[in-house]
């Protein structure tokens, strides 16, 4: 899996986003910037297995098993 972090305009100061869902805007870009760079890298970081749950966007729930060593390879895209 492959996630990418946009940083842009957003809310009057500049935020980061992963698909459409927008973090809290912050007061400069680089500030922006930098944050997104530490979710990415929190991405990174192994955890424990365990069970998730998760709902659709057609109101469905889902239950799967997640490894904690299962991440994703990020990226940040600055525009």
């Amino acid at each position: 899996m492959h996630i990418t972090y946009h940083i842009g305009p957003h809310d009057g100061g500049f935020a980061y986003r992963l698909d459409d869902v927008w973090s809290e805007p912050f007061n400069t870009h680089e500030d922006a910037l930098t944050a997104a760079r530490i979710a990415a890298q929190r991405q990174q970081i192994a955890g424990r297995d365990t069970e998730i749950a998760f709902e659709t966007t057609d109101g469905k729930w889902h239950r799967e098993y997640s490894l904690g060593t299962d991440r994703p390879e990020t990226e940040v895209v600055d525009g």
